[in-house]
């Protein structure tokens, strides 16, 4: 039987418009001789029949939890993930999302773990630049989630994660270097198979 080599596995992490998605992206054009899957946690999203909501630590008021590990089917993208890896058909699996450094069990998996860093400020003026283009909503209504919920859980579950990175990237300046710094180095770690012997 041929052997199935595990994929070289890419966590990447950071805060709300920080640039993960754009890292994501680049890394993957970056590797287009490789056979990559590119998870995005954003496609595991629960609608708002079935997500938790949550109480602002300031005003009390309550909301829809958008930015909390509870958001995402995480059990479906560990599934996924593990259905994926098995598979014999990647190379690399790159998973990119606020909770990717997060979970426990999805962290223990990870062969590399990047963080894009991006200060508050720049990230709340892409978040409404976004959210106002793409999704119709108004400044205020997206100003007053930011300021009132969505500032305190980056504080408590994604920040902390920075720590647990191999790699900080500059999200406010995405750097050519770093991506082919990291494209060099996912190659030289042998995929696919570069290294080894034809037997």
């Amino acid at each position: 039987m041929p052997h199935t080599r595990k994929p070289y596995m890419i966590g990447i992490s950071g805060g709300t418009a920080s640039g993960k998605s754009t890292l994501a992206s680049r890394l993957a054009d970056s590797l287009s001789g490789l056979r990559l899957k590119l998870f995005h946690m954003d496609d595991y999203f629960k609608p708002e029949s079935v997500r938790p909501k949550t109480v602002s630590p300031v005003s009390g008021k309550v909301y829809f939890d958008d930015n909390g590990p509870e958001t995402i089917y995480h059990e479906r993208l560990r599934g996924d993930l593990a259905a994926a890896a098995g598979s014999g058909e990647y190379d690399v699996i790159l998973i990119e999302g606020l909770f990717a450094l997060w979970y426990d069990w999805l962290y223990a998996q990870l062969d590399l773990k990047l963080f894009v860093d991006c200060q508050a400020d720049e990230r709340a003026v892409r978040r409404l630049r976004r959210n106002m283009t793409q999704m119709g909503m108004d400044f205020e209504e997206i100003a007053e989630f930011y300021l009132d919920m969505v500032r305190y859980q980056h504080e408590q579950y994604v920040e902390p994660t920075k720590w647990r990175a191999d790699i900080i990237l500059n999200g406010a300046y995405p750097s050519d270097t770093a991506i082919q710094m990291l494209s060099a180095f996912i190659q030289e770690k042998g995929i696919p198979g570069k290294n080894e012997s034809a037997g």
